[in-house]
């Protein structure tokens, strides 16, 4: 029965939804809701904890989003808006670009009705999020140390009077790195408010949910437990380690008109391989965790904008990032813990569009291959390609390679001199992200 109602709502009137709500999501180009806003909006209209369970890609921001909304509007309704609820609801995420996201939907959907979000994250001036604090905003989203921070120093800052707490990619905010600065956040805030825990990879932490107080949660699978998007065409390549990068060069020039994210393990790998390629004249920026929040959100604003169109990124990147033209992700490290494989290849084949994924996978990783597997539940086809027609690129990969090494060396001796303070624009400038021109890939 309830398949066959769920059948029935076209629209986010028929959900419940106020009118300046429908209007907004008409407005932003929602025409239909997706299954987890269906599933979990009229819950949340009745006032009910969530844990939601979606692929990536799938709309959850909206699943919290519109219901936070719609309760702020009926206090908004009886007390006048003058006395609505300040700090009213706030979002924690695991990642700084993933908070300024939400932030920017919030906004987006409350745009007619006079919305104020905060947010508060780190590598940004704290003086500036305490002027945004001090206009007493409804939304504040935010990364759970720099929050801290905030409840901690801010003068007339408080959550007591919070209605609303979502944890997105609660797996990971669930996880120990976030454990003491999550506990801090939830001994300040009251306990009768409602709790949505959102994610596209769920796991049994039982205890920690229930530390997070969540009061008989209806639970919302919209999704298998751990699974991909139909529209996503994945692959793999078993390659020699030390053919990696010809593999990736030869991958990145066959679809040369392609938007392409590169995921690798560790931030000096994104530096290197950004400079080998743009050595070999293909468009790419890296952006990693060492960056500065500016010069992170420079380079993701790059690759949105089109000026470049291959970002080479660590897992920072990989957590509900919408960056809607990515039309492929490769895996030139193969991720150590196989659901964040979900995630990664959840940056392309979003909202109804195909994508490809393809994962390079070396003598050293084929273990970690074969838990992906185990978990998607299915043996990926092998991305076709002609070894000898790689192999033609080895000499010019080789040298870009070598001047790459080079010029990083130089870069970190230059840090020295300078005391630190002007790598990024170093790397910049050596990217030729202003501008300067590279040598075009040879084949031998």
């Amino acid at each position: 029965m309830a398949e066959e109602e769920n059948e029935e709502i076209k629209s986010f009137k028929d959900l419940g939804l106020c009118d300046e709500l429908v209007e907004a999501c008409d407005s932003l180009g929602w025409k239909t809701p997706t299954k987890i806003q269906v599933e979990a909006i009229p819950h949340a209209l009745e006032r009910k904890d969530l844990i939601g369970l979606a692929q990536t890609g799938s709309g959850k921001t909206g699943a919290f989003a519109l219901p936070i909304l719609h309760a702020l509007l009926e206090s908004h309704s009886k007390q006048g808006y003058k006395s609505a609820p300040v700090f009213f609801a706030l979002v924690l995420s695991p990642t700084r670009e993933l908070a300024i996201q939400i932030a920017e939907q919030f906004e987006a959907l409350g745009s007619g009705i006079s919305l104020k979000c905060a947010v508060l994250v780190g590598g940004v001036d704290i003086m500036q999020q305490q002027i945004a604090l001090g206009k007493r905003p409804h939304i504040i989203v935010g990364t759970p140390g720099r929050l801290v921070d905030h409840l901690t120093n801010t003068k007339g800052f408080s959550l007591r009077r919070l209605k609303y707490l979502v944890l997105d990619e609660a797996d990971r905010l669930l996880n120990e790195d976030f454990e003491k600065a999550l506990d801090d956040i939830l001994n300040v805030i009251r306990r009768d408010r409602y709790t949505y825990l959102f994610s596209a990879t769920m796991t049994k932490k039982v205890k920690k949910l229930q530390r997070a107080c969540l009061r008989n949660p209806v639970k919302i699978e919209a999704a298998s437990k751990y699974s991909t998007v139909d529209t996503l065409k994945q692959q793999y390549r078993f390659i020699p380690a030390k053919y990696k990068d010809c593999y990736l060069v030869y991958i990145l020039t066959e679809m040369s008109g392609c938007t392409s994210m590169v995921f690798t393990r560790t931030c000096d790998a994104t530096r290197l391989l950004a400079f080998i390629l743009r050595n070999l004249n293909i468009r790419a920026i890296p952006i990693s965790g060492q960056m500065t929040q500016a010069k992170r959100l420079g380079a993701l604003n790059k690759f949105k904008s089109g000026e470049c169109n291959v970002l080479v990124c660590t897992d920072v990147a990989s957590r509900g990032l919408d960056i809607p033209s990515v039309d492929m992700v490769i895996n030139y490290d193969i991720p150590t813990n196989s659901k964040d494989y979900i995630h990664r290849v959840g940056r392309t084949a979003r909202a109804g569009r195909s994508g490809v994924a393809i994962s390079l996978v070396n003598q050293y990783e084929l273990e970690w291959y074969l838990q992906i597997e185990k978990l998607i539940g299915k043996k990926l086809p092998e991305y076709p390609a002609q070894e000898e027609e790689v192999l033609q690129y080895l000499e010019s990969v080789t040298e870009a390679k070598r001047l790459s090494q080079m010029k990083l060396k130089e870069i970190g001796g230059t840090k020295k001199r300078r005391g630190g303070d002007d790598e990024d624009e170093d790397i910049e400038r050596y990217l030729g992200v202003k501008g300067k021109s590279s040598k075009k890939v040879k084949r031998k």
